[in-house]
C-alpha cells in the first residue's frame, strides 16, 4: 500500500468517525432538536455524489469512506425524523 493510500484511508476514518458521537448520543438521549435536517440533508445528498464519483474514479478509500459515512448520515436523518 502506497503512503497516499494510508493517509486516504487515515482521512477517510477519522471523517467517517466523527459522526458516531451524535449517534450514540442521539440514540441515548432520543432528541434532535438541535440537530439541522437541511445541513444533514445536504450532506446526505453530497456524500451520495461523492460515492458515485470516487466508483467513477475507482479510489477506493474515498468510495469506502463516504459510503460508511452516508450510512452514518442516514442514520442521524432517521433519528431526526423518527424522534421529532
Amino acid at each position: 500500500m502506497e503512503i497516499i493510500d494510508i493517509i486516504g484511508f487515515t482521512a477517510g476514518t477519522l471523517t467517517t468517525c466523527a459522526a458516531l458521537p451524535q449517534i450514540v448520543k442521539t440514540w441515548k438521549t432520543k432528541k434532535t432538536k438541535d440537530i439541522s435536517l437541511g445541513m444533514f440533508s445536504l450532506l446526505f445528498t453530497g456524500m451520495l455524489l461523492w460515492v458515485i464519483y470516487a466508483a467513477i474514479r475507482q479510489d477506493y478509500p474515498l468510495f469506502a469512506a463516504n459510503v460508511i459515512s452516508s450510512l452514518f448520515v442516514a442514520t442521524i436523518l432517521y433519528f431526526k425524523l423518527r424522534y421529532k
